[in-house]
């Protein structure tokens, strides 16, 4: 509890002393640096594992790739309904009912559209409305970050480039920007 109001104080300070011109400061560079790209990584493992992998485990004691991937989804749904001020629409126990790769990867990408549309009801006074709200928004992007850590795991015991890993081979190969790349990404993944 006191690291998150560390964290909340902190980002308000900043908030507070920034530009009146650099409004949503907070949310924008949130979502574009740290947000975009591990919704891309994720929505990228979930689509290159393929279906009979999505049950492997690398230790027994440990989720399943699906799994890992219901669970990104269920805190999705979970924080963004905070953001939203509304009742989760895709609890835990309906999340965990799925079993297919299909399935699962149509409700990853839902849970990240859910986001992006309450984010863009969102400015940087009503994430720092509360240390709830605060933790909510980042934790979409910190959760995220650490389910794709996990998941990588899980590519390479399958000898599956993560779509990270890909995206930078691909970068300096062909010279292309961070800006290039993420675009092309978005592309890929945002349009099944």
């Amino acid at each position: 509890m006191k690291t998150m109001k560390t964290t909340f104080l902190l980002i308000a300070s900043l908030v507070a002393v920034a530009p009146a011109h650099a409004q949503d400061t907070l949310k924008t560079t949130n979502i574009q640096r740290y947000y975009m790209p591990v919704r891309l990584f994720l929505q990228g493992a979930a689509d290159v594992m393929p279906a009979e992998k999505y049950g492997f485990k690398l230790a027994p004691e440990q989720m399943d790739f699906g799994q890992w991937i219901n669970h990104s989804t269920e805190r999705n749904y979970l924080d963004c309904s905070t953001l939203g001020g509304e009742p989760n629409p895709m609890p835990k126990a309906k999340t965990d009912l799925l079993k297919s790769k299909a399935d699962i990867v149509k409700n990853l990408k839902d849970s990240f559209d859910y986001c992006d549309a309450t984010f863009a009801k969102l400015d940087d006074a009503k994430i720092l409305a509360s240390p709830q709200m605060v933790q909510a928004f980042l934790h979409t992007t910190v959760h995220n970050n650490e389910i794709y850590g996990n998941v990588v795991g899980y590519l390479r015991a399958n000898t599956i480039t993560p779509p990270s890993t890909e995206m930078v081979q691909e970068m300096i190969k062909l010279k292309k920007t961070p800006e290039q790349m993420m675009k092309e990404m978005m592309e890929k993944y945002n349009k099944k």
